[in-house]
């Protein structure tokens, strides 16, 4: 059985989410891989377990001490989702369920006169109607406890809708419920707490940052076989993989469906990270696995453990990353910082007076890189923390000081967004509208229908071997502002070119709307008279 979205997709179609295993598979063979060194050495520990130290370059004889060691801590994480079973039985409780949804059979109201009116008539009151019975699923994951007392992290996506979570060990096939602590979307981290008064084994965060070729060994239950292990190297830092602001480690170790929320380990035995998501055509392994940094996930587990959930300062705005042309554009020197496209009404920012075309450059004395290091810095800091925003502001820096509010569920909501208000129904005698070539910035211009409710200059071609094309700006586009002037005619954006030009700029920056979405876009300006 399955989980419906049980793997979601996070940056392309090839990168997912490590689905939980399901009890239907029956065998998969797993690979490992095994080295011969000749030369070693051993260091009695005073837990009992060795510490195998080898020479710079060379791998250990053997991970079986290590495994013997953390093994132990490592679970599997059964869920059961009811399929919603537990509220429908809700709402029939509160006379709110209804036996014909769904595509049962309706009895016709007919007319007395009418020939079937009897046959329907005399036919059984629930003819046809039949309740509805939800599809009762499960899955596996994996899990690690990192308190005696039966704390157990493990993703998110793993136990996201369950109504049972049941922790089983790799050597005792004693099952114990457990219940959710809290859970953290995301960075896809959960916290449980088994159900249970017992001293369970447990494993610790590494407080030593890993590096790029440092042993790396996985450790989960993948398919539901059992604790398994494999081995590999920490192959980067610091991976962009599109889900969200956070930053990922990339492993080689061989990581499969079921690993989900399984640890991944270091030669110390402590853990550096957590298993969430694997790049593949497939869906299974093909040597290229991410994880969740042990800082982010001891982050997290902290507050979830405290409060159940996770408190992140949120300045209320949309950004995207200032590159060479937008920085060329706004007269910057340096191409770095969070271009504000949006500012949340009534948010943290809006209420500073930060405004759209700001760049931030710094909050507080932390010099900002992009808009993914924006948000992460952000984030780290606590609702209602006043910060001092630097941002680039008409051809100067300007400090402004914010009070953070509390990161809401639902943020991207609260950013709206206008909603086009194209007139599909516009009488068919409306002439058509003249066009202005505009060759510095490779585009035909229109101004808005008469009457309509359209903003701006509408974008009716785009030149294809020009830049404003390679930037993605394509026929239908709406330019609402050039280098912070709002223009309404293609004469103001012309102006508008022609002032960047003047300041000896080489790109203009265009705030764009598309279908329902705003962005700024620099466009390199052409030699070409227009």
């Amino acid at each position: 059985m399955m989980f419906p979205n049980r793997a979601p997709k996070i940056a392309t179609s090839r990168i997912t989410k490590i689905a939980p295993s399901f009890v239907a598979l029956a065998a998969v063979a797993t690979a490992g891989f095994g080295y011969f060194i000749p030369s070693y050495t051993v260091r009695a520990d005073t837990n009992a377990a060795q510490t195998i130290e080898t020479p710079m370059g060379r791998a250990p004889l053997s991970f079986a001490d290590l495994v013997e060691r953390v093994k132990p801590a490592v679970v599997s994480v059964s869920v059961v989702n009811d399929g919603g079973a537990s509220k429908l039985a809700e709402n029939k409780k509160n006379d709110k369920f209804d036996k014909r949804g769904g595509g049962n059979f309706n009895m016709p109201d007919l007319p007395p006169d009418h020939p079937l009116h009897d046959f329907f008539k005399n036919l059984p009151k629930d003819f046809g109607q039949q309740e509805e019975r939800p599809k009762i699923v499960q899955g596996q994951g994996s899990g690690f406890v990192i308190s005696p007392d039966g704390y157990v992290v493990t993703n998110n996506h793993v136990i996201d809708g369950a109504t049972k979570i049941v922790i089983t060990f790799d050597n005792d096939d004693t099952k114990y419920e457990a219940k959710l602590v809290g859970a953290d979307q995301r960075t896809d981290v959960a916290l449980l707490k088994i159900d249970s008064t017992k001293t369970f084994p447990a494993v610790k965060f590494s407080t030593k940052a890993p590096r790029v070729g440092d042993w790396a060994l996985a450790v989960g239950n993948p398919f539901g076989l059992g604790g398994t292990v494999t081995a590999g190297i920490v192959s980067a830092l610091a991976r962009d993989i599109g889900s969200g602001p956070y930053d990922y480690m990339q492993i080689d170790a061989a990581v499969n469906r079921g690993n989900s929320g399984g640890p991944t380990f270091n030669l110390d035995g402590d853990v550096i990270g957590v298993n969430t998501a694997i790049f593949s055509p497939s869906g299974g392994n093909v040597g290229i696995a991410f994880d969740i940094p042990a800082k982010t996930v001891s982050e997290v587990v902290t507050q979830l453990k405290a409060t159940g959930t996770v408190k992140r300062g949120w300045l209320g705005v949309k950004i995207q990353n200032v590159d060479e042309d937008t920085a060329a554009s706004l007269g910057l020197n340096e191409a770095h910082g969070a271009l504000v496209s949006e500012v949340t009404a009534n948010g943290p920012a809006a209420a500073a007076g930060i405004k759209t075309q700001d760049a931030i450059l710094q909050v507080n004395d932390a010099k900002v890189a992009d808009s993914r290091d924006l948000a992460r810095k952000i984030a780290e800091l606590s609702p209602d923390s006043p910060v001092n925003i630097k941002v680039w502001r008409n051809n100067a820096e300007k400090v402004i000081n914010v009070k953070l509010g509390l990161f809401p569920k639902n943020a991207e909501a609260l950013m709206g967004g206008d909603n086009d208000q194209n007139d599909n129904n516009s009488n068919k005698e409306d002439s058509k509208p003249s066009q202005t070539e505009l060759s510095q910035l490779g585009v035909t211009l229109m101004p808005a229908r008469s009457g309509s409710n359209q903003e701006g200059v509408v974008i009716a071609e785009v030149d294809p071997s020009s830049d404003a094309a390679e930037k993605g700006l394509k026929a239908g586009d709406v330019i609402l502002e050039v280098s912070g002037e709002t223009v309404k005619t293609p004469d103001d954006v012309s102006a508008g070119v022609k002032k960047a030009q003047g300041l000896q700029r080489k790109a203009v920056l265009l705030h764009i709307k598309s279908s329902d979405q705003k962005r700024f876009v620099a466009v390199q300006l052409s030699t070409k008279k227009g």
